[in-house]
């Protein structure tokens, strides 16, 4: 029997449409749902246990895949499954989370797993942009608790207007790319790249985007209500005890408040909180610490951050004696390390970032092989958070999506400011070697200036900032935090993360946690922003003020040339002989790719030695090198032979053609090496090819004056008969003497 189906589909206003669809696929899931526009389609799943689970958080996983299949494609690589995902789909399930997981209630912490799968690709339409509001959608369906639907749309700008969700080719000419995630009265994320945008332009793009949103919320609400939408399922909630909560507040409070406005490090600052959590503890009985452990924690936390928060509101000040818009102290260095091709140290309080750049060619590209994308970058960054950073021990996994995350927020700040002329496949690798805040924009600081210290001609540098927010509903106050420390993350309203150059914003990534914040307030959290991002590139550029003119001795240098399509089998040579000869003799690295377009080959040539180059280039032009009919070139003897010598042309290396013996002197010349010899170097003129004997031709006594008196000899006659006589003669000789050495 056909399942009932049931849809809802929401108009883009241009023609095109998303449909939400379910009842037909996957209806053991407690909710799913396809959703498709064009040719796209995902499958988005969601099962969320009904027993809880025994921790203090939500369990919960965003899975989000791309089927070879949906591109009608092979997995590359030996094994032709898919396997672990890909960066890019790491950074579609951090965009989801990060939307989802506040909605969920706080004391909910039953398992709950969504499944996103891209199941049919549309090269015309970016499934990422799709994956929330088929979370939600899925989420809508189900009996799992669950705050208010939710929606994510891609906007860009091309020309000046606002598109919602364009597609891969209009994104190459938008300047703003960016992805934002809310419900229906509140932003809640946005991440994405603009070409130095302000910060009004990007409030517009936020709002252009929620519109869109608002509607396609609209349409999970009317599609859960045509299936039938689900009682939310009970669930045990969290133990609580409000009498415990006052009395743990009340013996908290004005201690951690004095603590707070000391103004001490991190780790002081810890080990304080730590000595008044165990005073507090001290007081119950072991009886009641064992039956209330976990909620004196919990309530000393919350009595923690209520007064870490009151002293910000209240008298402007913060953990470490900072006013809001004060920025912690800054050093940095370049050239730190004498191996790398770039390298430097961006310090700001607690937090360290080591960078380091390695420059290479088109074959180090970074390749992206997904279902949905095949693409190459020539300049990608990669940033590592190991454990100590923290003062922590803890297992290494490999990379986790955080470090993927922040690595990628970071390479999108900075890739526009690489010039397009860069002819560099250009490594960023940042090393975070202490954290306390904000590590992603320590990241773009010390990138820029190891760009800049290796000799990367960059457009301009860009620098980064972290804010914060603490608002209070009740009375209205609210603070914008410049350069939050890591525990001002955790006890903020608002996270938002802002990098740019003097002139505008390159990139940001948010993540607002409070209902209905003003655009009025947003924008004066970018403006304040803006104001820090300054100060911090101040001190970028007193560091290093323009990038090197030239990279390192040490570094390779990069010289790109073209070369006409059918000239490239001659330099590669049979098997490759002959460029793998060559890269060895000049201590170079040599890569060729085809242009399809202008049909010629691109020829990077990268090595340390200039001479070395130098030679790969000479050998180049010496394989281009056509010699016109009746001009005349510098040639030196490279072969002697009875009949002539071989000459090469010294503007060519290694383009030879033989100058016959006749064409040595006006006087008839017995022995080659009486008019010349091995080396020697002179002048002759070029004829084209002989049409007798279909050589090419060249002639040194073309050149020189005919001696007084020169007669020339009369051209030989092939019908005299006594010419024929001498023939059969000289051919009767050579039988005889062919014979004798047969004979012998």
């Amino acid at each position: 029997m056909i399942p009932k189906t049931f849809k809802e589909v929401i108009n883009l206003g241009d023609g095109r449409e998303i449909s939400i669809e379910t009842g037909k696929l996957a209806k053991q899931a407690h909710g799913s749902v396809v959703v498709q526009s064009g040719n796209c389609m995902l499958l988005c799943t969601v099962v969320s246990n009904y027993q809880s689970s025994d921790v203090d958080f939500l369990p919960l996983t965003v899975d989000y895949r791309e089927k070879f299949a949906a591109a009608g494609r092979y997995p590359g690589g030996f094994f032709k499954r898919e396997a672990r995902p890909s960066d890019g789909e790491v950074l579609t399930m951090r965009l989801v989370d990060r939307v989802l997981r506040p909605l969920f209630p706080k004391d909910y912490h039953s398992e709950t797993q969504i499944m996103i799968q891209l199941m049919s690709h549309d090269p015309e339409v970016m499934p990422d942009a799709l994956a929330g509001l088929a979370a939600s959608a899925a989420i809508q369906l189900s009996d799992i608790p669950f705050e208010t639907p939710i929606s994510e749309v891609r906007v860009g700008r091309i020309n000046g207007e606002f598109i919602i969700n364009p597609s891969l080719a209009q994104l190459e000419e938008s300047d703003i790319d960016m992805v934002i995630g809310a419900s229906s009265d509140s932003v809640m994320m946005v991440e994405g790249e603009m070409k130095e945008i302000s910060e009004e332009e990007m409030t517009e793009a936020i709002k252009f985007a929620h519109e869109a949103i608002k509607v396609q919320c609209e349409a999970q609400l009317k599609l859960a209500e045509a299936f039938g939408k689900k009682e939310t399922r009970e669930y045990e909630p969290e133990r609580a005890d409000e009498t415990l909560a006052k009395k743990i507040h009340d013996m908290a409070y004005d201690k951690v408040y004095a603590v707070a406005k000391a103004g001490s490090s991190k780790h002081e600052r810890g080990a304080a909180f730590a000595a008044i959590k165990e005073e507090i503890i001290a007081t119950f009985s072991e009886e009641e610490q064992e039956e209330y452990g976990d909620l004196i924690s919990k309530y000393y936390s919350k009595a923690e951050k209520n007064a870490v928060r009151d002293l910000t509101l209240n008298e402007g000040l913060r953990l470490d004696g900072r006013k809001t818009t004060d920025i912690r102290p800054i050093w940095c260095e370049v050239n730190y390390l004498p191996s790398t091709h770039g390298s430097s140290i961006f310090t700001r309080g607690e937090t360290q970032a080591l960078a380091t750049v390695t420059l290479g060619t088109s074959r180090e590209a970074n390749m992206i092989d997904m279902p949905s994308q095949e693409t190459e970058e020539r300049f990608y960054l990669h940033y590592n958070f190991p454990p100590f950073s923290t003062g922590e021990a803890r297992p290494i996994r490999g990379t986790s999506r955080r470090e993927v995350g922040h690595g990628n927020l970071a390479q999108r700040a900075l890739k526009g400011m690489i010039p397009a002329d860069c002819p560099y496949t250009v490594r960023v690798v940042s090393e975070i070697l202490e954290s306390n805040g904000s590590s992603s924009m320590a990241t773009v600081c010390a990138g820029t200036m190891a760009l800049m210290d290796a000799g990367v001609q960059m457009v301009k540098p860009v620098s980064g900032i972290a804010m914060g927010l603490i608002t209070d509903t009740e009375t209205g106050k609210y603070a914008v935090l410049s350069d939050i420390l890591g525990d001002e993350d955790h006890l903020g309203d608002m996270d938002f993360k802002v990098t740019g150059t003097a002139d505008g914003i390159t990139a940001c990534q948010m993540d607002i946690k409070v209902k209905g914040l003003s655009y009025e307030i947003l924008v004066q959290a970018l403006k304040q922003a803006r104001d820090g991002r300054l100060h911090i590139l101040g001190k970028i550029t007193d560091t290093i003020a323009t990038p090197n003119d030239s990279v390192k001795a040490h570094a390779p240098k990069m010289v790109t040339t073209t070369i006409p399509n059918q000239f490239i089998g001659a330099l590669i040579g049979p098997g490759g002989k002959v460029i793998q000869e060559l890269q060895k003799e000049t201590k170079t690295t040599i890569v060729i790719n085809e242009d399809p377009v202008t049909e010629e080959g691109i020829v990077e040539i990268l090595g340390t030695d200039q001479n070395g180059i130098d030679a790969v280039l000479a050998k180049i032009d010496s394989l281009m090198f056509k010699p016109q009919v009746g001009e005349v070139y510098e040639v030196k003897v490279v072969k002697m032979l009875d009949f002539g010598a071989v000459v090469e042309y010294t503007k060519a290396p290694g383009n030879e053609v033989l100058l016959h013996v006749s064409e040595l002197a006006w006087e008839r010349t017995e022995n080659v090496s009486d008019v010349v010899n091995m080396g020697d170097i002179f002048e002759v003129k070029y004829f084209g090819t002989d049409p007798k004997t279909r050589k090419e031709k060249v002639s040194r006594k073309a050149i020189l004056p005919k001696p007084e008196g020169y007669v020339a000899r009369p051209p030989r006659d092939n019908n005299n008969k006594g010419g024929n006589r001498d023939n059969r003669d000289r051919d009767n000789r050579r039988d005889d003497r062919k014979s004798r050495e047969n004979r012998d």
